[in-house]
């Protein structure tokens, strides 16, 4: 799934982007959580606020995969 050609810099790239996201990740969950407290709170947006952290997370987990090298079958 990963790619072993990675060079160094394009390596710390992504893992650049990882801790982004990453920290987005976490911030969105925070809100997400206060908001929930709050049932008076608008849906739709808590609706969107977790769609949003869902495609985090899986742009999160696809960059991951392209840090792992490439094992040869």
């Amino acid at each position: 799934m990963g790619n072993q050609s990675l060079t160094e810099e394009e390596r710390v790239q992504i893992e650049a982007r990882i801790a982004a996201l990453e920290t987005e990740h976490q911030d969105l969950d925070d809100v997400i959580a206060r908001l929930s407290e709050h049932p008076t709170q608008d849906q739709l947006q808590l609706r969107r606020f977790k769609k949003r952290k869902l495609v985090l997370k899986d742009s999160i987990r696809r960059l991951k995969l392209q840090l792992i090298p490439d094992i040869p079958a």
